[in-house]
């Protein structure tokens, strides 16, 4: 997996950019969040990649945050969104906005994305529910060891609203691993 690439910045031509690493032109699709944040050719710059392999090719995918990655990784999870849509995405909305969107559940948000419909839409915000509302929390907030108590809940495989009202019992001054710990024993015993 290309991870990481730092290079010279040879060609901008949205969404494809090209760029020289020792030697090696790297063709690299970008949302146009971060074409917009790129500086101009002939500058040296570093952009966070996913590769794609597939039978007939092997796309790479750069991004200027890793938390752009990250997102891009959890739309390419969700059923029928492929590498475009997830792009389209990205292009339209920037990471917070994606994530309060889909806390606030407002499709039309997304909508209003060229090329994605109100199914697609709907998709996406059922499937990306559970796994942005537990990595969201408060944009730049540290979490809190309620938060880290509640994925390691997830974790186990707990659904998040039966770990959310455990934890709610759980006594909010106790360390991540007693709170775990005595929700865990709440959650075993029986209704």
């Amino acid at each position: 997996m290309i991870g990481r690439l730092t290079g010279t910045l040879l060609e901008k031509q949205p969404p494809m950019i090209a760029l020289d690493v020792q030697g090696v032109a790297y063709e690299i699709d970008v949302p146009m969040s971060t074409f917009y944040q790129l500086p101009a050719a002939g500058t040296t710059t570093t952009l966070f990649t996913h590769l794609l392999v597939r039978d007939d090719a092997h796309l790479l995918y750069g991004f200027a945050t890793n938390e752009e990655r990250q997102l891009f990784r959890q739309l390419l999870k969700v059923n029928g969104v492929g590498a475009r849509t997830a792009l389209a995405v990205l292009s339209g909305l920037s990471v917070e906005e994606l994530h309060q969107a889909v806390a606030l559940q407002e499709s039309g948000t997304i909508t209003k994305i060229p090329g994605i419909g109100k199914k697609t839409a709907e998709r996406l915000m059922l499937e990306l529910k559970d796994k942005l509302s537990v990595d969201s929390g408060v944009a730049g907030a540290a979490p809190t060891p309620r938060d880290d108590a509640l994925r390691a809940l997830l974790a186990l495989g707990y659904k998040e609203k039966e770990a959310a009202a455990t934890l709610a019992k759980v006594a909010t001054d106790l360390s991540v691993s007693e709170s775990i710990r005595h929700a865990l024993k709440l959650l075993s015993k029986p209704s």
